[in-house]
């Protein structure tokens, strides 16, 4: 058989152990005709004469082409978008898990035969006891739930047993549910049915008693150690939120705000006789008087209207009675502020509270002098007006009554 030449192609015209990379656009094309080779054939070649002719050769036939076109080397590839041009690195070796890997000893190439320590013996451990194995348990899978016609829930029983010999007949219970074979798997826990709503107390009227009887405890209920059962007494509902509120809201206003209206507001007027008293209107006494009512109006600017008049009787008794009327919020400091403003004047003594039987009017007396001759000087002030008098030749206690009696005269509330 001839060996081939060397420089030799193919008869495709490839490099011989190459494999020729073609573009695919290129391979597509159709190939131009054959090109006669310049090379001849390996038949029409003589063999050299130092090689021994084999005994028999198998004739090889003449490839159909003879060459082919060069084929351009393909061209380099472009990158792709977002492609790195750095060559991707190898990735990295997995490393194995650590129970995979080859121990190492960390004491290898040590001399450790030199270490004499003394260890210290310990006694010997109890033996340990294996716990009971707990009773088999069965897990509370709810009430049976009824069958489904519809559905066929049998399960695989397996291979059907050989007929070998004859088998125990299971008890009827086990019968209607054959045994799966398989993986057991845990019954679903269904939850308890819910406890039954407990009956509805009718609604009891005020005022009745209930003749239905206390409810009973629950089954095994105990009661508590010491403890001593004692009938509850029913109590009444009384709207006292509502009382305290009504008392609150109206009861002080009125207590506080009924003296008020009632003393004010006033009007003020001198009658000509008083009892056994009479006006006396002649020049003195009138300019006497004139003088009173501007140092009323002086002292208390807030008046709304004054008044003053000199009454006598035919014994020789002598009252002298000025004031004014005009809201005041503070009757019983008004009543002492009159007081001490006449001490000089009159020399009074310590005053005196009279009581006047009347809620937020305030008397006070005092005993004193004027022109030689002893005297009392009684004020009475209260929400709307104020009177004082002074009297000679009477007691404290008659001087206040006459007060009273001369106030009422000339002071007159105008919703009285």
């Amino acid at each position: 058989m001839p060996e081939p030449q060397p420089g030799a192609r193919p008869a495709d015209g490839s490099t011989p152990g190459a494999e020729p990379e073609r573009d695919p656009a290129v391979a597509d094309e159709p190939t131009s005709p054959p090109v006669p080779s310049d090379q001849p054939e390996p038949s029409d070649q003589p063999e050299p004469p130092d090689q021994p002719e084999p005994a028999a050769t198998a004739e090889v036939p003449a490839p159909r082409w003879s060459g082919s076109a060069p084929v351009p080397p393909p061209l380099p590839r472009r990158p792709a978008w977002g492609e790195s041009a750095e060559p991707t690195p190898p990735p990295p070796v997995a490393v194995g898990p650590p129970e995979h890997q080859t121990p190492v000893d960390p004491w290898a190439g040590v001399d450790t035969g030199g270490w004499d320590l003394p260890s210290a013996e310990l006694p010997p451990l109890p033996p340990t006891m294996s716990y009971p194995s707990p009773p088999d348990t069965r897990q509370w899978s709810g009430p049976p739930a009824p069958p489904a016609p519809s559905r066929d829930t049998r399960q695989w029983s397996g291979p059907p047993a050989s007929p070998a010999g004859p088998h125990p007949v299971p008890p009827p219970a086990a019968s209607s549910a054959p045994r799966a074979i398989g993986p057991v798997v845990p019954a679903r826990p269904m939850s308890p049915p819910a406890p039954p709503a407990p009956p509805k107390v009718p609604k009891q009227r005020r005022g009745r008693r209930s003749t239905a009887p206390p409810p009973s405890p629950p089954p095994g209920w105990q009661a508590p150690k010491g403890y001593v059962p004692v009938p509850v007494r029913r109590r009444r509902r009384w709207p006292w939120l509502l009382l305290l509120s009504l008392a609150c809201c109206c009861g002080c206003p009125a207590y506080y705000g009924f003296p008020i209206s009632a003393q004010y507001p006033a009007r003020a007027a001198l009658p000509v006789q008083v009892d056994d008293l009479s006006l006396r209107q002649d020049s003195r006494s009138t300019e006497a008087a004139q003088k009173l009512e501007n140092e009323v109006r002086k002292e208390h600017w807030l008046a709304e209207d004054t008044f003053a008049g000199v009454y006598a009787t035919t014994s020789g008794k002598r009252v002298t009675v000025f004031g004014g009327t005009g809201f005041r919020l503070s009757p019983e400091s008004d009543a002492e502020a009159e007081i001490s403003r006449l001490t000089k004047r009159y020399a009074l003594d310590a005053p005196e509270s009279v009581d006047t039987g009347v809620r937020g009017r305030h008397e006070r007396c005092a005993v004193g002098s004027a022109d030689g001759s002893a005297v009392v000087v009684c004020t009475s002030v209260d929400h709307g007006s104020i009177a004082t008098g002074v009297f000679t030749r009477l007691s404290v206690a008659d001087s206040a009554d006459l007060l009273g009696t001369l106030r009422a005269q000339i002071v007159q509330p105008e919703r009285g």
